[in-house]
């Protein structure tokens, strides 16, 4: 994860192989304030050097790219020093390995249709390290995971069985698509008390980030 403290501006680098979207993003995002776009890249190979030089806090990655496509990059970016974020864009509805970045390492995903204003939000909220999927999103994402892979109920079970009772509730709340204020207000607990609980779940199930989380919960409920 990046490094950046919470006062600097949000660095952004847009990788989409179109120019165009590329162009329509810069503007979106270039024009809020807290907001850097640093760096662009039409394929995922090219975005890999950009990353390692410019150290982003998010990347906006395309799945279909030439060279190399969004899922593999976003798999290599997990290998670098201090990675980014990783926000998949996607059509989604036509577009099958949506779930395939997911599991890669991606944070979430925006569709390409999103309205300005929530791209802008959904890229600040996951420079904070908050989930960004909507909760009927993040359904629809899970249920495509089960289905595709039903033998998965067996190791999220034993990997849910290594986290305590309390972090046995974050997890479920984290695939509620709760954030850690709305955990903490929910448990009655402090934000850097549910922060570090969130740590502890993260390393005790081997996951990245909160999307992964909720497919483990997904799976083992649904052995």
């Amino acid at each position: 994860m990046s490094g950046r403290t919470d006062d600097a501006s949000i660095r952004v680098v847009l990788v989409d192989d179109d120019p165009l979207v590329r162009s329509g993003l810069a503007l979106i995002l270039g024009g809020a304030p807290d907001l850097d776009i640093v760096g662009q890249a039409g394929d995922g190979r090219a975005a890999l050097s950009l990353v390692e030089d410019l150290r982003p806090d998010v990347v906006l990655m395309d799945i279909r790219m030439p060279v190399m496509d969004g899922i593999e990059a976003t798999a290599r970016l997990r290998s670098v020093a201090a990675p980014p974020r990783v926000v998949v864009l996607t059509t989604f509805g036509a577009d099958d390995h949506v779930v395939r970045a997911l599991s890669a390492g991606a944070a979430g995903f925006l569709l390409k249709d999103t309205p300005p204003a929530d791209i802008v939000h959904a890229v600040r909220r996951v420079a904070s390290g908050e989930p960004m999927l909507s909760p009927a999103v993040l359904t629809t994402l899970i249920a495509q995971v089960t289905q595709q892979a039903p033998d998965r109920s067996a190791d999220a079970r034993e990997r849910l069985a290594l986290l305590t009772d309390r972090e046995r509730e974050i997890a479920d709340a984290v695939s509620r698509g709760l954030s850690n204020a709305q955990i903490a207000a929910e448990l009655y607990l402090s934000v850097p008390t549910v922060k570090a609980h969130v740590g502890h779940v993260f390393a005790k199930l081997g996951v990245d980030n909160r999307v992964q989380v909720a497919l483990c919960v997904r799976d083992a409920r649904d052995a």
